[in-house]
């Protein structure tokens, strides 16, 4: 089986080139799951046949937002987290018979860490729901999680040290989230691969490959045994993002 994830940075721009129709042909995933779709369901006229669609957008316009596609249709769906958090449409959750798949985008927290607090507090209230689901099957929680976890996961850990997406206190929480009993997959499998996964759209940075690993693929520790592979699709182009994907053992 095989999951990808994707942040689109404009899911209109890369239906209207073509890149996400490409994606699809050239992976077949059984599960696709985007941020940053940037859409209105009404907006949304592509089929995607053989798919089940599951989209949860903004209330402001052109904002956030995300999808998934399903080739299997789950037992349920939900929508958002528990907590107070506003309308950005950010997390989707299917839940199949074996797992819980969570489609995340996290809260940036923008220059200056003007938002840390909300995304503190948006880390907790994720982290209290994926250990409730925890305890009833394992998940697999994916998207742009907006954090470099160690100075292996970007290029320039020094000068970026203060900065959103590698504060201390973002990258405590994502400790305090695999210490709560999830494994990062990639890293577990690559402990020292450098590889990344979004690259800023100035100084030519993903030509000199200046990036970060911000997208993941974390699973119940319990569920690694299955994982066959986590991968970073860095040579699919269309977004500031790559996709990423996660293999699992057909013998589940």
């Amino acid at each position: 089986m095989k999951l990808i994830s994707w942040n689109v940075n404009g899911l209109r721009a890369v239906l209207r080139k073509g890149e996400l129709q490409g994606l699809l042909e050239r992976e077949d995933p059984d599960i696709l799951a985007l941020q940053e779709t940037k859409m209105q369901p009404e907006q949304l006229e592509e089929e995607f046949p053989g798919y089940h669609r599951y989209m949860y957008s903004a209330e402001r316009k052109g904002y956030s937002g995300t999808l998934i596609l399903s080739k299997e249709e789950p037992l349920a769906v939900s929508y958002g987290i528990p907590g107070e958090h506003p309308q950005e449409g950010r997390t989707i959750t299917l839940e199949f018979p074996d797992y819980y798949f969570v489609d995340c985008y996290v809260p940036n927290s923008k220059d200056g860490l003007l938002r840390l607090d909300y995304r503190m507090y948006f880390e907790d209230c994720m982290r209290a729901y994926l250990s409730e689901l925890d305890q009833k099957k394992p998940v697999i929680y994916t998207g742009d999680l907006n954090v470099a976890h160690e100075e292996i996961d970007l290029k320039n850990p020094d000068s970026n040290h203060h900065n959103p997406g590698f504060s201390d206190e973002e990258r405590g929480k994502m400790s305090e989230l695999l210490a709560a009993g999830f494994a990062d997959s990639f890293r577990c499998l690559y402990p020292e691969k450098v590889q990344y996964s979004w690259w800023s759209y100035r100084m030519r940075a993903r030509e000199k490959n200046v990036g970060w690993r911000i997208d993941y693929f974390i699973v119940s520790r319990r569920f690694l045994p299955y994982v066959e592979d986590s991968q970073i699709l860095d040579d699919i182009y269309g977004s500031d993002h790559c996709p990423i994907a996660l293999l699992i053992k057909e013998e589940k």
